[in-house]
């Protein structure tokens, strides 16, 4: 390793990149995940659907109590 380095002619923030939306993955329970799929098979629906109407609904409960 140099004991300096030269920056003169560095760029400031050449590889930045603001920060993006991360979609994470859930990971349901085998039980829940069985009910979920068989639920929106019935329905005709893809499970992602569900859960996330499901959440909604949650969080729209949890909203009016607060």
């Amino acid at each position: 390793m140099k004991k300096e380095y030269d920056f003169s002619k560095g760029e400031r923030g050449k590889f930045y990149r603001p920060p993006i939306e991360i979609n994470v993955p859930i990971y349901l329970e085998p039980d829940v995940a069985a009910f979920v799929r068989k639920y929106a098979k019935k329905k005709k629906v893809d499970t992602q659907k569900i859960v996330n109407q499901w959440l909604r609904n949650n969080i729209e409960t949890v909203r009016s109590i607060l």
